[in-house]
């Protein structure tokens, strides 16, 4: 009997010790998927906006403008960082844009104080503000809503300016 409770003990003992490797090997992997997603996730955003600003600019005629300032104030974020945000100036009229691959009720907040923040810093009122995603999600819709933020599934949707 001794002799079981032994043998027992050990055989816990070399479970609990495989998997607690098995656990440390799959946090290893889930950091690698993690890293290799948000790469990838950057990308597409990238050649999604680029794309979109290319149908922008031929559809209709319009130049979409990257603009990319410091916030010292912290407005934007809460703390001192870059804006990165898009502007289209057409006939006077001025556009304050977010083109995004995806957005949340979160991203929704953050392009609105965005634009905020350029109006102040630009002193000029923008005559729309405008979010061009394939994927909104129902939340951030609410919150545009609220905001006075356009919405727009695709480019095409757009209306003219």
């Amino acid at each position: 009997m001794e002799e079981q409770n032994r043998k027992w003990d050990e055989n816990q003992a070399e479970l609990k010790h495989l998997h607690e490797a098995v656990m440390a090997q799959i946090q290893k992997n889930e950091r690698s998927i993690d890293a290799l997603y948000t790469r990838c996730g950057l990308q597409s955003e990238k050649a999604f906006h680029d794309a979109l600003t290319g149908i922008l600019e031929k559809k209709f005629g319009v130049e979409v403008l990257n603009i990319n300032e410091y916030d010292e104030q912290g407005v934007v974020f809460g703390w001192p960082d870059q804006v990165e945000l898009d502007v289209i100036i057409k006939n006077g009229m001025l556009l304050i844009c977010e083109l995004k691959s995806s957005i949340d009720k979160a991203g929704m907040y953050i392009f609105e104080r965005k634009a905020r923040f350029y109006e102040q810093r630009h002193q000029r009122t923008a005559n729309r503000l405008i979010v061009i995603s394939p994927m909104i999600d129902a939340r951030a819709r609410k919150v545009a809503e609220k905001l006075g933020i356009e919405t727009y599934g695709d480019s095409s949707e757009v209306e003219v300016v």
